[in-house]
């Protein structure tokens, strides 16, 4: 098979540089759903939403990370990525994880009405994601 053309990805969170290379394929969730990037993409930006950002080196090669919401903007040549929040497999703490996958699960099931339960949801959504990439590492 031959090989995809590849194309420039950035992806950069506050505290550092967390990605920069040739990819032949990035895969992430958007606010409108799951989004596909080729090279010769059409010209786009989006609002990321908490998910694994999957990225395809050259030969197929497969990295994920947990991206925990952001922008993207894709232009002719270059795809760039401003994450609120990167982390590779084996920077996820579980045990962290799982606490606060825990802690979200008593909020939503509590019958407090002070508790904000689109933030709850959220906070779910979040633990799931590292723990789903966490059990790549």
């Amino acid at each position: 098979m031959a090989d995809l053309k590849k194309f420039r990805l950035e992806v950069i969170s506050p505290e550092r540089i967390f990605y920069s290379g040739e990819v032949e394929m990035l895969e992430l969730t958007t606010t409108e759903g799951e989004i596909g990037i080729y090279a010769d993409h059409i010209p786009l930006t989006t609002i990321i939403a908490p998910g694994v950002m999957t990225i395809t080196e050259a030969g197929s090669q497969l990295k994920q990370a947990a991206v925990l919401e952001g922008f993207m903007e894709i232009t002719q040549d270059k795809v760039t990525v401003l994450a609120q929040s990167c982390e590779w497999p084996e920077e996820i703490d579980t045990n962290r994880a799982q606490e606060a996958k825990a802690r979200a699960e008593r909020r939503l099931k509590s019958t407090d009405e002070n508790i904000n339960m689109s933030r709850a949801e959220l906070a779910l959504r979040k633990s799931l994601i590292r723990l789903e990439v966490a059990k790549n590492k």
